[in-house]
């Protein structure tokens, strides 16, 4: 037997004091995590949402009376692309809302199915750009990077052409609940079939 006053058997392991310490810090590591998770989740909740730009844009009614150029968006709330999309848009908005009118229409709301078939959309997010006088002057379809965006929206500001009308980015699918057929060679966006 070893009779060493020195040696305790105590010493080999942590004392009580550091192990209250140790789990101390633990118990804040996991209240800090808690807390920076919670504020992540909330911060995402609350980045701008596709229902709220929509109740901040301009009415359709006043945007084609009030003789400032328009942006109109074709959106749905389950549209990946116009989500990615809109906390770009609602920074863009906020910059441009002295010169343009933001106009956001929910293509299943259908209420805007005239302004469906005349727009002929078939793919959101879908952009018209209309002109001070309402006249359209180009289309745009898909998730669109925001300096291509600005480009297109400070030649409409300028009344220069749009340099951005072939823009095709990712889009989401929508199904029209219009039926087609009769084919016609008139549209190539038509694509063989006639709208009834």
């Amino acid at each position: 037997m070893n009779e060493n006053p020195s040696y305790s058997t105590t010493s080999a392991q942590p004392s009580d004091l550091a192990k209250r310490i140790r789990n101390f810090l633990i118990v804040i590591a996991a209240i800090i995590l808690g807390v920076a998770i919670y504020l992540g989740i909330r911060m995402d909740a609350t980045s701008t949402s596709l229902p709220q730009l929509a109740e901040e844009s301009v009415p359709l009614e006043v945007a084609l009376s009030n003789g400032k150029p328009t942006l109109i968006e074709f959106y749905a709330n389950w549209c990946t692309s116009c989500q990615a999309m809109a906390p770009e848009l609602h920074e863009i908005k906020q910059e441009y809302a002295e010169k343009l009118n933001f106009v956001m229409l929910n293509v299943d709301n259908s209420k805007w199915l005239p302004e469906l078939l005349k727009y002929r959309v078939d793919g959101i997010p879908h952009f018209v750009y209309l002109n001070q006088k309402v006249e359209t002057l180009a289309q745009t379809i898909g998730e669109i990077p925001r300096n291509i965006l600005e480009a297109n929206l400070n030649a409409l500001i300028a009344e220069n052409p749009i340099p951005y009308t072939q823009s095709m980015g990712q889009v989401s699918a929508f199904n029209s609940p219009l039926k087609t057929d009769k084919p016609s060679a008139v549209d190539p966006r038509s694509h063989g079939s006639q709208v009834q």
